[in-house]
Formats: structure tokens, C-alpha cells, sequence
């Protein structure tokens, strides 16, 4: 298994294609493109293959946050999402805040992740709207 701390080399189309398997959803490719431009982008590569990705958005100075942390299914339970835990304790300039999927706070207790703050949403709104 390769690993890269600030993957240049992770396009939105592959990218994408790596997140359809987990994720699927309707993704735009150029707003995927500004967004990864935007993030520390740490993966995890099998013979080349994109099977892992943790993403960092940070200002560098007070707060970080992992927008998010996937791994390809067939990868699951290898050890992979924890090593770009690690990578990302180890890369980031500040601490990392994050929310968890349900299910999987023991993931990242494990891993030496302690439970912070509560999180909440501002959704963004429409033009127009009060």
C-alpha cells in the first residue's frame, strides 16, 4: 500500500470515480476540482488504485477539519483508515475537528480520537430568502 500526504496527483475524475463505490451521488466534476484544490488531500493507492482518501480543510493557523474519510469497501477492516488517521495527525498545523458517521465513533476512539464538541449546520440559503 502507497501512501501520499498532498496528493497532486488526485484528479476530480478519479476522485470521483473512487467516491461513486462509497458514496454515490450526483457530484459535479469542476466544483469536486475546486474543492480538492482547497484541501490537504492524504490517499492511500494499491498498485495505483485510489482505495483510501482523508481530506484536510484547514486556515493553518486555528482550526482544521477532516471533511472526510473514506475507504473503498473491499479495503475495509485493513488497517488503511487508520494509517491516514495517523498520517493526518501527523501533516496537519491544527487540531482537526470532525463529525462521525453513525456507527463509527468506536473507529475513531480506537484510533486515539477524543469526542469534542457537539456540531451543528448552517445550511446555505437561497437567494431570496430571509
Amino acid at each position: 500500500m502507497e501512501y501520499r500526504v498532498d496528493d497532486r496527483s488526485l484528479t476530480p475524475e478519479g476522485f470521483l470515480a473512487f467516491v461513486d463505490q462509497v458514496w454515490p451521488g450526483d457530484y459535479d466534476v469542476e466544483k469536486t476540482r475546486s474543492a480538492l484544490a482547497r484541501t490537504l488531500n492524504i490517499t492511500a493507492r494499491d498498485s495505483g488504485q485510489l482505495v483510501g482518501c482523508l481530506r484536510i480543510l484547514t486556515d493553518g493557523c486555528f482550526f482544521g477539519t477532516i471533511t472526510e474519510l473514506l475507504v473503498l469497501p473491499a479495503y475495509q477492516r485493513r488497517g488503511i483508515g487508520s494509517r491516514l488517521l495517523q498520517l493526518a495527525g501527523e501533516h496537519t498545523p491544527t487540531r482537526l475537528y470532525f463529525g462521525a458517521q453513525p456507527g463509527a465513533e468506536g473507529f475513531y476512539e480506537k484510533n486515539g480520537c477524543r469526542r469534542s464538541l457537539p456540531s451543528y449546520m448552517i445550511e446555505p440559503q437561497e437567494d431570496g430568502a430571509p
